[in-house]
């Protein structure tokens, strides 16, 4: 019995001196990188994560990122990317060190990283032990999560609070529960500044390739010039940045010759988000109607699965169709109006199966809003959407063939014309400038004939070489 007590001791004073090694070596690692961003929230993290660093990028800053949203990302200084390995393919905060390690190898100035705990205690060990964040964003409060940092949304908000650093920074784009958030900040002596969406003008917003907001893009000129960025190369990194593989995202694809316009919505899996979103593909015209709504269920987001369904009156679709299981979670919550418009195609069906059951009932084009969780049967509609031909086109329906142009008439060719020499090149001279050379061309000029010096009625005459003066 005391041996084994004796081992006891020693394995867990040999853990003890392991994870006090461990932490002051990570601690020595964060110091290494100046400025450390975490972003929090609950729609858009991936986003915003991406825009930050680019906004850096744009502005000079070596910067590393990662992204945990619908595909974990590291981010290189390039702005070049590869998927986080995750061991059994699980996620855990620990994996966070390992990113540290890797930002501070690259002596970045900064990094910036998206909380990936949702438990609350896990939110402020993560900020605390982890990252130690100097600037925090927290982008917005949404209804999701509820189970862990609920019931009520105001408690997510307080619960997201525990990511604010203490005596740092942080900025927000939330606008109905900022009182509580600036509550929260003055406990933690944390700086709180809110953004204005409308801060950012149309014209900014139309040099993004992809799909985004204008909150999102708001926030991340915020970070930027606390750093120190301007405004155009803030701009510029964000407009080459990369997107997130689960970035909102419009595919036009045919078959049969139908025309099918996918709206990839499943990474704004809340319903606010998910509403904003259609709303916003609406009045951009990326999609139009005939609308249908494919809503993907999954067994562990049941209730997810219910608020999908309540939002099909707000979107007011042509159509319902269910894929996933289970299916009955999602259509008991979808009001009576509808329940004749609903196509239950649940289970595990491929790819191919999915498409027949959704085209049949289309006629030359549709509009489908892909809404609810990606996994599952989400990613093999997506894929199988993502293997259909891209449509040809207009131009090119009617393509007539050039009428053949006569055969050219022959003429006599006119004379040569004078061979004129050409004149020789300028001489050019070397000027330097702060240490750079360049060339320069002389100007033609007329030079003076060289007339001896006159000497100065004061002075002697300078001496020349061999003859001595008294």
């Amino acid at each position: 019995m005391t041996y084994l007590y004796v081992v006891f001791v020693v394995l867990t004073t040999g853990l003890l001196i392991a994870g006090v090694v461990e932490q002051r070596a990570h601690l020595g690692e964060l110091g290494k990188i100046e400025h450390r961003v975490l972003v929090n929230g609950i729609r858009g993290k991936s986003s915003i994560t991406r825009l930050c660093a680019g906004a850096l990028r744009g502005g000079g800053l070596v910067t590393t990122a990662k992204t945990t949203g619908t595909a974990a990302r590291f981010i290189h200084p390039d702005g070049s990317e590869e998927p986080v390995y995750r061991k059994w393919g699980i996620a855990n905060v620990v994996e966070q060190i390992g990113i540290v390690r890797r930002a501070a190898a690259y002596r970045s100035d900064a990094l910036v990283i998206e909380c990936m705990a949702v438990m609350p205690d896990l939110q402020e060990i993560n900020q605390s032990k982890l990252i130690r964040s100097t600037i925090g964003v927290l982008c917005n409060v949404r209804e999701d999560h509820l189970a862990e940092m609920g019931p009520t949304l105001d408690d997510v908000a307080r619960s997201l609070s525990r990511s604010m650093p203490v005596g740092g920074v942080c900025v927000t784009a939330e606008r109905d529960r900022l009182e509580i958030l600036e509550h929260e900040a003055a406990k933690r002596d944390c700086e709180l500044i809110a953004v204005d969406p409308e801060s950012v003008t149309d014209e900014e917003m139309a040099g993004f390739t992809w799909v985004t907001f204008k909150e999102n893009v708001a926030i991340a000129l915020a970070v930027a010039d606390l750093l120190g960025v301007n405004r155009q190369l803030a701009l510029a990194g964000m407009w080459a940045a990369p997107p997130d593989p689960g970035v909102l995202s419009v595919q036009t694809r045919t078959r049969d010759g139908k025309e099918i316009k996918l709206a990839n919505v499943f990474a704004a899996n809340d319903p606010e988000s998910t509403l904003m979103n259609v709303e916003r593909l609406l009045e951009q015209g990326s999609i139009s109607r005939p609308l249908h709504v494919v809503i993907n269920c999954r067994p562990d987001r049941v209730e997810r699965n219910g608020q999908m369904g309540e939002l099909v009156a707000r979107i007011d679709p042509d159509r319902v169709v269910l894929i996933g299981e289970p299916t009955r979670s999602a259509r008991l919550s979808i009001a009576d109006e509808w329940q004749d418009r609903v196509s239950d195609l649940g289970g595990a069906r491929t790819g191919e199966d999915l498409l027949d059951s959704i085209l049949d009932h289309v006629d030359d084009t549709v509009s489908l809003i892909a809404i609810g969780n990606i996994h599952g049967q989400g990613e093999v509609l997506l894929h199988a959407v993502d293997e259909l031909d891209e449509p040809v086109p207009a131009e090119r329906h009617h393509q007539v063939s050039p009428p053949v142009p006569p055969p050219p008439v022959r003429r006599q060719a006119p004379p040569p014309p004078p061979v004129r020499r050409q004149a020789p090149p300028p001489v050019r001279s070397r000027t330097s400038i702060r240490g750079h050379l360049f060339d320069q061309p002389h100007r033609q000029q007329r030079v003076p004939r060289a007339q001896p010096p006159r000497p100065h009625p004061q002075r002697h005459p300078a001496p020349r070489p061999g003859i001595t003066h008294d």
